[in-house]
């Protein structure tokens, strides 16, 4: 259609149009009300305004069979006119924004006024300073003008806290940068198939223009709204925009409207791009979304300003406004009804951002996370009681000292004095607090967690969801395709059945009747994709690539190796011209196509799983290519002697067939069940796909770590079984279930056909093959084994998929994997992880990560608890029998940055080594500080107490020097609290290397050069700390120290590797009561899993009820009083995570803490 006539039927139709100019034959307004109509109206509407699809394209100025012709400019205008193909994401966080939120924290909130007041009082020059009447107060406090230098300390918490912030802030920052990285890598590699210049390519969803002619099949999630122009039995699952689960038929003549966001679930077709971009339904839906949220923020502003009443009505008509407009741009009582449920829907949708936004509060915490929250706020409450008590004893000390014990009065002029010193107390109180608060924790997890997520890119593990890197690591069961993921989704046609004769190999054209011949080469050509393809090889020498289905790519070859073309026989008969297409989907397992023959008559071509298809075939073509009767008998005789041989082998068996209809009358083609009866089999084909190389070992790796591979497919069951051996997920011999999906639900169904979860039991341990499985087997099958008791550990199911039909099973799994090349969007919308390899191989390297995480977090936890316990006991000790924290707040910081920050990036950044492929999943219910792990914590804890209360209490006379007890208050630093501050870090240096193992190994030094990260910041440190030392001064409380002192200060630290040593020689066994220890003084409140095991008295279910309502309800208080800011930091790590869809943890998370109490009370029974 040339140029001329399009401007002829403009100048027909000229319109007083605005976009007019623009030279389409339609505005954009336009096309958006056209695609809020649906179903017959919509119909109606093309046919009268445009003149139907045809005279739609034209309007558009496009081809409904050539496409766009892919000019540049022509592009360029069409995104001018009607808008690109994105929706643009929401702002990220200025670094401002991240600054503020980091200074929202509680304990730094109370370090900052703390360091205020601390500030004005060392300005404030009071007139009873120098009278003898305040007594301790006064004395030595003007000594060498040290009061001008009070000022130094709060600055110098001031400035440790802006060095807090600054980190978390920026912390935070690269996080979200990272994750917006990786968004943009998950939407690039979404492509889209379109039609231009005739020729069908791959386009990246942006890329698309209205006017574009995409090519839809099962399995897409459609990118943009469109007008189907032609369309085989396709199915659509609207819910994303609906909530309406059942599937919308669509056709060309009675619903032709496509919306972005919504799901192709059968079938397939063409449409022509109407609206892209915020002009889709889903863009205007994320539109209002986004202009509702910045409302929403805007009325609480004002809502905060109006505190009196008048200007209230005001905001009310402010609503009633914003409603209508909101009305207004719905514009239709149906799209309005449209609108409404997309908040409630799992909107597919692939803004992620928004969907977090809504999901956030719905989400719940992975296992570790959990763990950790719990941990923190009970850490928290111990330091906040800790603190508390520090300063009621130092004030009661004080005033009992001064006011009762001297009987001194409390003069007016003294008041100030006597501020400073209780300002004093409170800044040691709340030092106290800020090192007992775990702040590190939430750190610690984001970085090991976003380090992993990069590093598995190299890995091929796409991780869409952060925390299903860390669940990974507990995963017991794998539940794996067959198709591409064990094997290499290569189909090779290697033996066949034709002619009454079963071919080993690929026989040569001319021993096959010609006639039988032509009829097998039409059969697959025209009754296969035409988007199937088999294309020449990319480099000399190369396998042929394979394009669209592979199982049919895999006929196509047979074609080609009988010396035949499919695509003259496919040129002769153009999609357009089938007559009925019947599609593959899971219930029929089978396809069809229906063409018309010169002669007025129809014939139908059919192929499929043969036991499928030779059920319903009455004859059968012989070996002159006549038919002959084929009988139950000749089948179940076929079935023993062609089929299971075939299947036997590995092979996949296709069954080819044929029906003849008569033309008048025409058959009623809706009444499926008699059309495909009375088939004629042409031939059976084996077809090969060859299982990965790579494979067997992986499986292998996975028995070894304690983790059970099953295989769940839809070939036939001999096949499956092939397969399995030759993967290693069932060895000859062994006692194990290989059974089909009839077989399986008979077994866990009961009379009523009502699955049971007892059943399930039954079979799921034994289970290794599940064959010819639906989509709703394979969920059953996963749900089943989650919601299994049968082992004291709930199961952490992964699974893997690719079709269409595998989201169920992916979303309701703990991590979904879906296939990165041959995967649907559907599936990968589901997943948490995709594989850009498809490869299983892969699977183990998550993981490997997986457990990689786990233990950084448990290394960071066993150096950070060190460090708490032994400084909140100096800190209080000191406090209570020195009345000064032998560790100033300023140092207590340093320590803080220490041991947060810059270990939980040195810890957090260990990589994994195949050793964690060694051993059992830890489980949900593992404690986090394991046996060994609280022998570590309470023995190197000891330790360090040792060396510095006998620093404390006798430096001065090992040192020989004046003791730094009882000092004034402004007095000069000494020597004395300076050396106790150095052993102190160095003790934590030369630990942290100790806490690079958590399982007891002796050798710590192991692999520390691979990571190149710890051993900068070690050394980092270590200079840091000289500087501090040898220049830190009055605000760091320090006096230089000679080098003899630097040595012993070093030496002491080097014990701890010698300490280490002798740690781990004690066995656990001796150390039963450390279990008890572990537990009650830090209140960690998860028992050894081994003490489970023990003393297993199963607590009464109404009294676990009782608990755990009572545990909800402290845990509830709890996190009200403490350390709102952990609480928040993980609210934010997990808002950042994906949204999680799972049930199961919650549950398992409230038997976790129904149980524990219980078993607390068990030790003293």
């Amino acid at each position: 259609m040339g140029d001329l006539t399009n401007s002829d039927f403009y100048t027909k139709n000229q319109r007083s149009d605005s976009n007019h100019a623009s030279g389409f034959g339609c505005s954009l307004m336009e096309l958006r009300s056209l695609m809020e109509l649906r179903g017959t109206e919509a119909v109606v509407k093309i046919q009268e305004d445009y003149g139907g699809v045809e005279g739609m394209c034209q309007r558009l100025k496009t081809s409904p069979t050539e496409g766009l012709s892919g000019d540049a400019t022509d592009l360029d205008k069409r995104k001018e006119v009607f808008g690109q193909n994105l929706i643009p994401p929401k702002k990220p966080k200025t670094f401002l924004q991240l600054v503020w939120e980091a200074l929202q924290d509680v304990t730094l909130i109370i370090l900052e006024i703390a360091a205020i007041i601390s500030l004005g009082l060392s300005f404030y020059q009071p007139p009873g300073e120098g009278s003898e009447s305040c007594g301790t107060a006064a004395a030595g406090a003007e000594d060498e003008g040290e009061a001008e230098a009070g000022w130094i300390e709060g600055a110098a918490i001031l400035l440790s806290v802006v060095c807090v912030v600054l980190v978390t802030a920026f912390n935070d920052w690269s996080k979200e940068k990272q994750f917006r990285g990786l968004q943009s890598r998950i939407e690039q590699e979404q492509k889209f198939q379109v039609v231009r210049g005739g020729q069908v390519i791959q386009l990246p969803v942006s890329d698309i223009v209205v006017g574009d002619i995409a090519q839809i099949k099962y399995g897409d999630l459609l990118p943009a709204d469109g007008v189907l122009i032609q369309g085989n039995d396709l199915k659509i699952d609207e819910s994303s925009l609906t909530g309406e689960s059942d599937h919308v038929r669509k056709a060309a003549d009675k619903d032709p409207m496509l919306l972005s966001g919504t799901h192709v679930m059968e079938g397939s077709g063409r449409m022509v791009v109407m609206a892209v971009g915020v002009n889709s339904q889903t863009g205007i839906i994320f539109t209002l979304l986004g202009a509702g949220g910045e409302e929403e923020e805007k009325k609480e502003k004002k809502g905060q300003a109006l505190e009196d009443g008048h200007q209230l009505p005001g905001k009310m008509q402010d609503g009633n406004m914003e409603n209508n407009q909101t009305k207004v741009k719905k514009q239709d009582g149906a799209a309005a009804m449209e609108m409404q449920p997309l908040k409630s829907a799992e909107g597919g949708e692939t803004d992620e951002k928004e969907k977090k936004k809504a999901n956030v509060s719905k989400k719940e915490k992975s296992v570790l996370q959990g763990k950790l929250t719990k941990l923190a706020v009970q850490i928290g409450k111990a330091g906040l009681v800790m603190s508390a008590i520090t300063v009621i004893i130092l004030v009661l000390y004080f005033a009992i000292d001064n006011f009762v014990l001297q009987k001194r009065p409390w003069l007016p002029e003294c008041t100030p004095v006597y501020i400073q010193y209780f300002v004093k107390f409170f800044i040691i109180g709340v030092t106290v607090l800020v090192v007992a608060v775990p702040e590190g924790l939430p750190l610690a997890v984001t970085i090991s967690l976003a380090y992993s997520v990069k590093k598995m890119m190299k890995d091929n593990n796409l991780v869409r969801h952060l925390d299903a890197c860390e669940t990974m690591g507990n995963a017991t069961a794998i539940c794996s395709d067959k198709t591409g993921t064990l094997t290499t989704n290569r189909m090779t046609a290697v033996q066949c059945f034709v002619g009454d004769f079963h071919y080993k190999t690929i026989p040569e054209p001319s021993l096959i009747p010609a006639k039988t011949l032509e009829t097998l080469v039409n059969a697959i050509a025209l009754n296969s994709a035409y988007t199937t393809k088999i294309l020449p090889a990319d480099k000399d020498g190369g396998l042929p690539k394979q394009v669209g289905n592979k199982t049919e790519c895999g006929l196509l070859g047979l074609v080609l190796d009988l010396k035949r073309d499919y695509q003259t026989v496919r040129n002769q008969i153009p999609e357009e011209k089938l007559y009925k297409v019947y599609t593959f989907n899971s219930s029929r397992k089978s396809m069809s196509t229906v063409i018309k023959l010169p002669d007025g008559n129809f014939r139908m071509y059919s192929k499929g799983a043969s036991e499928i298809i030779l059920k319903k075939c009455a004859l059968i073509l012989n070996e002159v290519g006549e038919t002959r009767v084929f009988r139950p008998r000749d089948r179940d005789e076929m079935v023993k002697k062609i089929i299971e041989p075939m299947a036997c082998d590995g092979l996949r068996t296709i069954c080819v067939a044929y029906r003849d209809f008569s033309g008048d009358p025409e058959p009623n083609w809706d009444d499926e069940n008699n059309i495909l009866t009375d088939l004629t089999a042409i031939c059976v084909v084996g077809i090969e796909d060859p299982v990965r190389p790579e494979v067997p070992d992986a499986i292998l790796k996975c028995q070894r770590a304690g983790i059970t591979v099953r295989m769940v497919t839809g070939d036939n069951i001999n096949t499956a079984r092939a397969i399995a051996i030759k993967c290693g997920i069932i060895q000859p011999g062994e006692d194990f279930l290989c059974i089909d999906g009839k077989e399986f639900n008979r077994r866990i169904r009961n009379e009523k056909g009502e699955v049971e979860q007892e059943r399930i039991d039954k079979v799921w341990p034994k289970l290794r093959v599940l064959a010819r499985s639906s989509p709703t087997d394979k969920h059953t099958l996963v749900k089943g084994i989650i919601d299994s008791t049968l082992l004291e550990q709930r199961q952490v199911v992964a699974v893997t998929g690719d079709g269409t039909n595998d989201g169920p099973a992916l979303k309701k799994a703990d991590v979904g994997f879906a296939m990165g090349i041959a995967g649907t969007d559907v599936a990968k919308e589901a997943s948490d992880i995709i594989l850009t390899d498809d490869n299983f191989s892969s699977i183990v390297k998550a993981v490997m990560w997986g457990r990689n995480v786990y233990d950084s977090i448990s290394k960071f936890l066993q150096f950070q608890l060190t460090v708490n316990v032994v400084a909140v006991i100096v800190a209080f000790t000191g406090a209570c029998i020195t009345q000064d924290s032998p560790l100033k707040a300023v140092q207590m910081l340093w320590v803080n940055l220490i041991m947060d920050t810059f270990a939980s990036l040195a810890l957090a950044t260990e990589p994994p080594t195949e050793s964690l492929l060694m051993r059992k999943p830890y489980g949900r219910n593992k404690p986090l500080i394991s046996s060994t792990m609280t022998k570590n914590i309470l023995g190197h804890g000891v330790y360090q107490l040792t060396i510095i209360f006998t620093l404390l209490f006798a430096g001065e006379q090992i040192f020989d020097i004046d003791s730094g007890r009882h000092a004034p208050l402004h007095s000069p630093p000494s020597e004395h609290y300076t050396i106790i501050f150095n052993t102190f870090v160095m003790m934590q240096l030369f630990n942290e290397i100790n806490a690079r193992k958590i399982h007891g190994e002796r050798n710590v030094f192991e692999g520390i050069f691979r990571n190149p990260i710890f051993c900068s910041i070690v050394l980092g440190t270590f200079a840091i700390q000289i500087v501090i030392i040898q220049f830190g001064g009055k605000p760091f409380s320090c006096s230089p120290l000679d080098l003899e002192k630097w040595m012993w200060c070093v030496f002491l630290g080097l014990g701890e590797l010698v300490w280490g040593q002798v740690i781990s020689t004690i066995p656990n066994s001796k150390l039963r009561f450390l279990k008890g220890a572990g537990r009650l003084t830090q209140k960690h409140e998860m028992t050894a899993e081994e003490e489970m095991n023990e003393d297993q008295e199963e607590i009464d279910y109404t009294e676990r009820e009782l608990r755990r309502g009572q545990i909800l309800w402290f845990r509830g208080l709890n996190r009200i009083q403490t350390q709102i800011e952990v609480v928040n930091t993980f609210k934010s790590g997990t808002s950042v995570q994906g949204a999680l869809r799972r049930q199961s943890s919650t549950t398992s998370q409230n038997q976790d803490s129904a149980k524990s109490p219980g078993l607390r009370v068990q030790p003293t029974k």
